[in-house]
């Protein structure tokens, strides 16, 4: 369980620093982009990404391995 917390946070973690970086710059590469329904909103959805891959991390952390 602790290593796919861990492989869920690095996606999120990665998705979420790909949406920060096509807001940025006109690099297209990423999910956030491209899912219709977060136009307009793909900054948020970007910071909210890697809020959660911090979050899963910790949860990753505090699980022992079994």
């Amino acid at each position: 369980m602790k290593q796919l917390l861990e492989l869920l946070g690095f996606f999120a973690l990665v998705q979420g620093v790909a949406g920060l970086v096509q807001e940025f710059t006109d690099w297209h590469w990423g999910l956030v982009q491209r899912l219709g329904f977060l136009d307009g909103y793909e900054l948020y959805a970007s910071v909210a990404l890697i809020v959660l891959a911090i979050a899963l991390f910790a949860a990753a952390e505090s699980r022992t391995s079994d």
